[in-house]
């Protein structure tokens, strides 16, 4: 887990094109208290209405949320959905000039009532809308100066008729002339469609449906029909509770184990799953690392009510719950740690290996962490060459969230997230307050200095 949290390190703003089905997802929340008189169906006293993007505007979400700059390409009927669809989207930062309005056709509404954080009742206002030949051209004209601007291409297919075999075939190929990896969340049990993806990612009913074996095969035997059928370089098959297993064209394997806390909603994992595996690859992550990514990114997507957006705070957080053990950072990991405390409070703890663990030090941080539940406390070890035993005897202590190493380390996360307080232990034996964390910082270089002298 510590080189995951390290590859988070390596992510930087990137590019996507994001093409496929465009939907609006509506959520009529409210309360259940009685039955209704007219028919034995429960009666939903709204409280709440909201809409967001759904569909392949899910997945552009999900990637302006991890950084990424997204070009849209798709559909919208000429109606208020569609409007509320490209707004929304927009003011999110995604580029919607590929999105295009299309006469006819209207925008997929799913209205999903929750009652009590559990969802009672889906409603889809849809109609299946083949892409007309002026539209698809029209489309498929843009893609090769969009490609030019991106590093990666992101297929969410919802089987909404935008994706056109014709249309798939364009964006795969002019992808593959510009060394662009293609990532396909694929729809139905056609998968020869996708001829070419880099990925492809079936949840398990649909790579079953498309192999077209015996219900006796195993998934070994499903992978290697769809991988011949699809002449994808790699399938990424999610299977719930199962977690995901990545087979690679050479034959080879990996099974990832499921990684959630606790299951409220898989609305939107999928393309929680999509847009992180797109990130990491754009990043030059290597597909096992953005497989774990992706995995642990569904895990926390689950946690939650309705399509949620995975951030890589998020990510930092819960890459750290998992590997609890291992408090320390360095330059290596420092992003991680600056993501998981974006939003929180935090107290500095300066601390001298040399002086070792004292009454007086284990009494200071006792008091510390006792004074508030949610403020973070950070110890940061001074010295420039630490003593081993000393920080694997900090990182033990359940008081303790994490320890800082090196000067620039320190420098660098205060820069961006600020300290609540700072403090340093004089002589093993008291605690003192200090203005600043550059107060710290200096009495370290000060110290260095004398050790030179």
């Amino acid at each position: 887990m510590v080189k995951l949290i390290g590859m988070l390190s390596r992510f930087n703003p990137v590019k996507v094109l994001v093409i496929g089905d465009f939907m609006l997802d509506t959520y009529t929340t409210g309360k259940v208290k009685r039955i209704s008189p007219e028919a034995p169906v429960s009666i939903l006293l709204v409280q709440k209405e909201e809409s967001l993007p759904g569909g392949a505007g899910n997945v552009a979400l999900n990637l302006a949320s991890l950084g990424a700059k997204v070009f849209a390409v798709g559909r919208v009927g000429c109606d208020i959905a569609g409007d509320e669809l490209r707004e929304s989207l927009e003011k999110e930062g995604v580029n919607i000039d590929g999105i295009v309005y299309q006469k006819g056709c209207k925008t997929p509404v799913k209205n999903r009532l929750i009652a009590d954080s559990q969802q009672v009742l889906r409603v889809d206002f849809e109609t299946i809308t083949p892409l007309p030949d002026d539209i698809e051209q029209q489309i498929i004209e843009q893609l090769p100066e969009l490609l030019d601007k991106v590093q990666i291409v992101a297929i969410s297919d919802y089987g909404k008729g935008l994706l056109s075999r014709s249309l798939l075939s364009e964006v795969i190929s002019l992808a593959k002339k510009r060394n662009i990896p293609v990532i396909v969340d694929p729809k139905g049990d056609d998968f020869t469609k996708y001829f070419g993806a880099t990925v492809i990612k079936p949840n398990l009913t649909e790579a079953i449906a498309a192999a077209k074996l015996s219900p006796s095969a195993s998934l070994d035997e499903v992978a290697a029909s769809l991988l011949k059928i699809s002449e994808s370089e790699m399938l990424l098959i999610t299977r719930s509770e199962a977690g995901m297993s990545l087979y690679h064209k050479s034959g080879s394997s990996l099974d990832f184990p499921v990684r959630s806390k606790e299951v409220k909603d898989v609305t939107g994992a999928g393309d929680t799953v999509l847009a992180m595996i797109s990130v990491a690859m754009a990043n030059m992550l290597d597909i096992k690392y953005a497989a774990q990514l992706a995995n642990i990114a569904a895990g926390l997507a689950i946690e939650r009510l309705g399509c949620a957006r995975i951030n890589l705070s998020d990510m930092s957080e819960r890459l750290l719950e998992f590997d609890v053990d291992n408090k320390i950072f360095d330059e290596e990991h420092l992003f991680a740690l600056q993501q998981a405390l974006k939003g929180k409070r935090y107290i500095v703890l300066g601390l001298e290996s040399h002086q070792g663990m004292s009454t007086a030090i284990f009494k200071s941080i006792r008091k510390l962490a006792s004074r508030d539940e949610e403020m973070k406390l950070i110890v940061y070890v001074m010295d420039n060459h630490p003593d081993e035993e000393f920080v694997s005897l900090l990182s033990s202590l359940a008081e303790v969230d994490f320890i800082v190493l090196k000067c620039e380390s320190l420098m660098n996360l205060c820069e961006i997230i600020h300290p609540h307080q700072v403090y340093v232990m004089e002589n093993s034996d008291k605690l003192i307050l200090l203005d600043h964390a550059t107060a710290l910082l200096a009495r370290v270089k000060d110290s260095a200095n004398v050790v030179r002298t």
